[in-house]
């Protein structure tokens, strides 16, 4: 996750800021003290600095030149008014700073600061979520099944608890397991094309992939169909649509197990 290092007195606008940037980047509040500014460069290494130009005429414009003099390296972004930002010209002429005109939305500031980043916001989004998804601990479940008023009920069911993963088809359950290896798999029995079992079939046929616990959903309620889909040694199998709590207590079972 790349790192911002936020400048600015400490007001409910740079709060704001730091709040919504916080969803997507690691961001460092610092003062606009220069000694303390370049303290917090050598500590917090950043890829990109924020300057919030508030009070602007109170900011020390030998904070600027250490920037451009010792860490041209470094993306300068800062947010002001054409007034705020008037005093500063002479060191948006090389690059390194941009200026945004404030008032500016969030979704500005954030296609703005993923520029200077070099990086695709949709980039951004993914680390922040890869990032919220190891933080929660949560156990990683993918649910397959054709229809998609199904998977919405089922992804409803379980998202509570568990990171929960969806896909459509047999094939695009394989593409979702090689991407990231879930821990349990809710897998629907009667599907066109590539059917539960021929999607089992594909999963266990994979080293990486055989020992993943599959829970099989259908909804054919006769003993032919319901000894076929036991015949396949699955961890459990449920009737669609399954109630909630039983479905719930039978994944923490196998995963426990």
């Amino acid at each position: 996750m790349k790192k911002i290092l936020l400048i600015g007195k400490l007001n409910s606008v740079v709060k704001e800021t730091s709040q919504f940037l916080s969803q997507y980047f690691h961001v460092q509040l610092c003062s606009e003290n220069s000694g303390v500014l370049e303290g917090m460069l050598k500590i917090v290494n950043p890829d990109l600095v924020l300057i919030s130009l508030i009070g602007a005429y109170g900011i020390d414009t030998s904070s600027f030149f250490m920037l451009s003099d010792k860490y041209a390296q470094i993306p300068v972004l800062t947010i002001g008014t054409k007034e705020e930002s008037s005093t500063f010209f002479k060191y948006y002429e090389n690059g390194q700073f941009e200026n945004l005109i404030r008032p500016v939305e969030n979704s500005v500031i954030m296609e703005a600061v993923c520029r200077r980043l070099g990086m695709e916001q949709e980039e951004a989004e993914r680390d922040a979520a890869l990032k919220k998804e190891e933080k929660s601990g949560k156990k990683r479940i993918l649910v397959v099944d054709d229809n998609g008023t199904a998977l919405r009920t089922m992804k409803a069911m379980l998202e509570e608890r568990y990171e929960v993963a969806l896909a459509v088809s047999g094939a695009q359950a394989m593409t979702s397991i090689g991407k990231k290896r879930p821990d349990l798999i809710l897998l629907d029995y009667e599907m066109p094309v590539c059917d539960g079992r021929m999607t089992l079939e594909m999963i266990r046929a994979d080293e990486e992939m055989s020992d993943i616990p599959v829970i099989f959903l259908t909804a054919v309620n006769d003993r032919e169909n319901i000894e076929a889909v036991l015949k396949l040694k699955p961890a459990g199998y449920f009737l669609k649509p399954p109630i909630k709590d039983r479905l719930l207590a039978e994944i923490e079972k196998v995963l426990l197990a």
